[in-house]
């Protein structure tokens, strides 16, 4: 019963550390805890196949850009003929507080450009999400700075330890939704708990937040 973890991002160094690439650190993480090599494949994705808590898995990270992940997820689920259930897209969130993640099936694509192109190219909404929290600017901060900005910008040096501490919390929620299940892994991970950091201001829905 194979299952596909799929962290999005941006190729290339320019956008290696930023806060848009949260997905490819899980997805990394993951990888060097099961000795998982990515490799570019021919859906325009670096890849790889591995044992994650005794369950088969494929990681991907796309190498289309954000807006346009749909294009490297589509053909591995068609290829692999996974069931969308056993299908992961691990993501950021503006509209989630910094250092908290919620996991959860299906849904919409809370604006985020990368979700909505797997929605568009899969023509379905019923696969699992995680969300990373990555907060918004500090409210000081708002009027200058752009959502597309601020998803592009890298963690300043206060956020970072928390940020990776994130990243590892979320790659032990994929590694409980593969052993444990959903709703296990939702009680445990869903909890309204974050991680202090300068930028925490009360969070609200912005509805849409474009981005690439």
């Amino acid at each position: 019963m194979l299952f596909v973890i799929v962290g999005l991002g941006n190729p290339g160094e320019k956008y290696r550390r930023s806060r848009h690439n949260m997905g490819f650190w899980v997805v990394d993480i993951l990888a060097a805890r099961y000795g998982i090599s990515l490799a570019p494949m021919h859906s325009k994705s670096l890849g790889g196949r591995g044992i994650v808590g005794s369950k088969p898995v494929y990681l991907l990270q796309p190498q289309t850009f954000m807006n346009l992940s749909g294009e490297a997820v589509a053909p591995l689920v068609s290829e692999s003929g996974i069931s969308l259930e056993h299908l992961a897209v691990v993501h950021d969130d503006l509209d989630l507080e910094f250092g908290r993640i919620q996991i959860r099936m299906g849904g919409g694509d809370g604006g985020h450009r990368g979700v909505r192109s797997v929605i568009e190219h899969l023509d379905s909404r019923d696969f699992v999400r995680l969300r990373l929290g990555i907060g918004r600017p500090a409210q000081a901060d708002t009027s200058e700075t752009e959502p597309k900005d601020f998803v592009l910008s890298e963690f300043n040096p206060d956020e970072l330890q928390g940020a990776k501490e994130l990243a590892n919390k979320a790659a032990d929620a994929m590694e409980s939704w593969l052993t444990q299940g959903l709703v296990s892994t939702m009680n445990r991970f869903n909890r309204r708990k974050s991680l202090k950091s300068k930028q925490e201001t009360p969070q609200k829905s912005s509805g849409q937040w474009d981005q690439g």
